[in-house]
């Protein structure tokens, strides 16, 4: 069955940067659309970064030029690198894949079990 697998989080100071990965198997990953979502505690789940399936991106507002996600086909890896992270990215970071494009939108068919970030100002 598809997994998907998040690691990399932590926790950091204002300005800091992370990691995160996101190990997907169980399925054809170079076929399918990959996106990354966060919530936080009284939140409600709102896509960061999504990538299609041939590297196009897409990003929330409030990451543009601090974020950046992007895959490895060969390795069925998805990745978020966060820059200049900021007290407001604290939050449960997900993976999540499907064979459709839902972008930004939290419609994905399969999730990962989310890793926590805490930035500290």
């Amino acid at each position: 069955q598809v997994q998907l697998v998040e690691s990399g989080g932590g926790s950091v100071h204002a300005g800091g940067s992370l990691r995160l990965s996101c190990a997907a198997s169980g399925y054809t990953y170079s076929y399918s659309y990959m996106g990354w979502f966060r919530q936080a505690p009284g939140k409600e789940r709102e896509g960061v970064a999504a990538i299609t399936s041939d590297g196009s991106t897409t990003y929330r507002n409030s990451v543009k030029g601090r974020f950046t996600i992007s895959q490895d086909n060969a390795k069925s890896t998805l990745y978020l690198q966060m820059n200049s992270l900021k007290p407001e990215d604290t939050a449960m970071y997900y993976c999540a894949a499907d064979r459709i494009w839902w972008g930004l939108l939290p419609r994905y068919g399969y999730w990962g079990q989310g890793t926590q970030v805490t930035v500290s100002s």
